[in-house]
């Protein structure tokens, strides 16, 4: 193999991306007042691992906040978008949230948070 070359993933997946920014979008459940913005903001802070070791971001992975609708995490280093919906299903999990709230994939680059439809027709359940 090449010297700079990633090799890829057994399975046939690629290697994380690096340099990328990602953003998760939660406008819908933030206007409702159900979602907390910062502290999901401080969860990824002290969650997302750099080289081995949670809450260490340093200068390669930044986190910032645009208003109460979105969070963005900038970084240098390799970095999924997977990881990323793991630890906002955690965050939902945690906060008891999970069971009205789904992360979809919006973009290449970014989640949105949204609650699961509801069916209004209640004749069908019964």
């Amino acid at each position: 193999m090449a010297v700079g070359k990633v090799a890829g993933r057994p399975g046939g997946k690629g290697a994380a991306k690096v340099g990328e920014t990602f953003f998760i979008d939660f406008s819908g459940p933030a206007n409702d007042g159900v979602f907390d913005a910062a502290g999901f903001e401080k969860f990824l802070h002290d969650r997302i691992k750099v080289e081995g070791k949670a809450g260490a971001l340093g200068e390669q992975v930044k986190i910032t906040r645009e208003g109460e609708q979105k969070v963005v995490i900038k970084t240098t280093i390799p970095f999924s978008k997977r990881y990323l919906k793991y630890l906002t299903k955690k965050y939902l999990k945690r906060s008891q949230l999970r069971d009205w709230l789904r992360v979809v994939a919006t973009s290449k680059d970014g989640f949105e948070i949204k609650f699961f439809n509801v069916s209004l027709n209640e004749d069908a359940e019964e």
